[in-house]
């Protein structure tokens, strides 16, 4: 059953079945009831046309590549030197290898506390207990099925003999052996557009989660009991906090999303860790005269002539949507800022759009502003900054910042002088120069939904390689005029993007037969790659790399893999359930080491098979 808010939901089965049947007898009819019943009728819709779009799905397949010379990528490289780069006949299918694994004796017990495991969110684990010679005997040990159909992108904790995870509304323990429910915990609030939550945080027997409603709530860990809660956003306004926090030093770091709703500014908060309260806030790009003020500000260079918008055209954007890393040795915090508002069209929004589209870098202990990493310059076509930075020191003793937004690029930086030292391209990029124009239908790639998403990279630093996961998906997009863009609403949704058709709302992307996945391993020294994997589906699962040789990923056909990290080859794959969007951890527990996945991943912007969001979990 779709969650909605009990109190409409028999309106909304009623609307939803008449969309469905509007739909199934005429395009016209249904886009009009969609358009005047936005939130009510655009997921259940989409939910309907997807199980027709998914009839007859292929099955997976992987194929790996290995480079045949290792000169590093330069830091000055053009978009323009990608065009076909990755391309599928270049690849040659691998067979499965059985090697003995290097690595030390694996620990007793290994938790993951944290979204990307560690606040530095490397995502390594150092167990070998599952290693090459044998993950073949892999096996699902259980399943736990929500029972909700949600864009299921959940990054599992596993923490004090329990595994935690979050539905768009809920809150859940599991027992990380058995899958058995220890408690769950509903909040009722509306219902947002595309149904997410990332994930929660862990601290010293509390738990925390932001809700789309624009709330943080804190839970007692051990019985799911509500704490307390705090509000940091506007969700009548279009903002909702959908990103996993992270905790240090008795704080919440924690920010809002809705940078694609018009007038929604990102804002970076952290909160006293046991009571809630507001100890800064941070304005991810210009504040305005009439924005509110909910805590102490931190510093900031930031006024309104990076941005120099006209009347009628409020700053809008560098929303925060996934989650967060920081260097526990110096108290930085790094946010990755999104996309600037509307987002296919520049001319309302001149200047330099600063802090969107880059990592910005905060004292995590004021708020106060210490430099960023500006990744899209002037971006138009929706490439965030999407996922938190890997922050590591490489085998050359480098201190490295590795981030992957959805432009389809992997970037290193030297920490230490915050020069750009390479540039690689992950994934299919072509056109990516081209201005867009009012009437004029321009196709690029990555496309709006394209590139690395909203989970890291992964670093091995037994290989020194940072495992990128990547989209192959390109976009049209045809750009609105001025007069189309003053009319929308504060609390709309705003991109830009000229259309009818409410499900390309934010860009025309090419049909599902046309999309595939990436994953990269890239010298974290050099930017070169040493092997890649393409798979026929979008790979937008957690990355986890481990001691026993092994790096696990997931797609979005539901296709679970393990491959040989030091290579890129199979050894082991399984379609587990529904598409892979959420995390990918792995934990011991009675001495066992364990995987589990967040599978059942369902949304109106991919045309994936419905199904409920579930963890599955996989041992020996």
């Amino acid at each position: 059953m779709y969650i909605f808010s009990k109190s409409s939901m028999s309106t909304r089965k009623k609307l939803l079945a008449t969309a469905a049947a509007a739909l199934i007898s005429g395009g016209g009819i249904g886009s009009a009831l969609i358009y005047k019943y936005w939130f009510d009728l655009v997921p259940p819709a989409g939910l309907v046309i997807n199980w027709f779009r998914t009839i007859g799905q292929a099955p997976g397949t992987l194929a790996t590549e290995t480079a045949s010379s290792s000169a590093p990528v330069s830091a000055h490289a053009d978009s323009t030197v990608t065009e076909a780069l990755l391309k599928p006949d270049t690849l040659v299918t691998e067979t499965a290898q059985e090697t003995a694994s290097p690595g030390a004796t694996p620990e007793t017990t290994e938790d993951w506390p944290s979204y990307n495991k560690t606040l530095t969110s490397q995502r390594f684990s150092s167990m070998t207990q599952i290693n090459t010679t044998n993950v073949k005997n892999l096996k699902v040990q259980c399943t736990y099925d929500t029972k909700e159909y949600t864009s299921f992108e959940t990054g599992p904790l596993m923490v004090d003999g329990a595994l935690i995870g979050t539905t768009e509304h809920d809150i859940f323990s599991l027992n990380p052996a058995n899958c058995h429910e220890n408690w769950r915990t509903h909040e009722e609030f509306p219902a947002a557009l595309l149904r997410v939550n990332r994930g929660a945080a862990y601290a010293d027997g509390m738990l925390y989660r932001g809700t789309s409603h624009g709330d943080v709530i804190a839970y007692d860990f051990k019985t799911g009991k509500r704490l307390w809660t705090t509000n940091i956003g506007n969700g009548a306004a279009g903002e909702s906090v959908p990103a996993a926090p992270i905790v240090w030093g008795g704080r919440v770091y924690i920010g809002n999303a809705g940078g694609d709703v018009k007038g929604v500014k990102g804002r970076m908060y952290a909160l006293d860790a046991k009571t809630g309260h507001i100890i800064w806030e941070f304005y991810m790009v210009p504040r305005e005269p009439n924005d509110p003020t909910r805590g102490p500000q931190g510093k900031t260079p930031l006024d309104l002539s990076t941005w120099k918008n006209p009347p009628g055209m409020p700053i809008t954007g560098g929303g925060t949507w996934t989650s967060y890393s920081l260097d526990p040795d110096t108290g930085e915090l790094y946010i990755p800022g999104g996309n600037p508002a509307p987002d296919y069209v520049t001319a309302t929004r001149e200047g330099k759009n600063l802090f969107s589209d880059s990592i910005v870098v905060l004292d995590a202990a004021t708020g106060e502003y210490k430099r960023h990493y500006e990744l899209s310059k002037k971006d138009w076509h929706d490439w965030d900054a999407s996922n938190p930075p890997v922050l590591l020191q490489t085998r050359n003793g480098r201190k490295l910042l590795a981030v992957a937004p959805k432009n389809g690029y992997l970037y290193g930086f030297d920490i230490a002088t915050g020069g750009l030292l390479y540039k690689t391209p992950a994934t299919r990029i072509e056109n990516a120069d081209a201005p867009f124009e009012v009437g004029k239908t321009v196709h690029f790639c990555p496309g709006s939904v394209g590139g690395d998403e909203w989970n890291s990279p992964g670093y091995d630093p037994r290989t020194n390689l940072v495992m990128v996961g990547e989209v192959e998906w390109c976009g049209s997009v045809t750009a609105q005029s001025d007069a189309q863009l003053k009319k929308v609403s504060p609390g709309e949704p705003w991109s830009g993007m000229d259309t009818h058709n409410p499900y390309h709302m934010f860009s025309a992307p090419d049909s599902a037969g046309q999309w595939a996945g990436w994953l990269s391993g890239i010298d974290a020294d050099t930017g070169a790659w040493k092997w890649r994997v393409k798979t026929n589906y979008p790979i937008q699962s957690g990355i986890t790399p481990t001691a026993g040789g092994l790096t696990f990923f997931g797609d979005m056909g539901g296709y679970f893999y393990a491959l040989d990290s030091e290579t890129g080859k199979k050894l082991w794959g399984q379609k587990i359930d529904g598409a892979i969007g959420g995390g990918v951890i792995t934990y011991t527990f009675d001495g066992s080491q364990k995987i589990a996945v967040a599978t059942g991943f369902t949304s109106i912007l991919w045309p994936t098979v419905p199904t409920t969001g579930k963890i599955v979990i996989l041992g020996l």
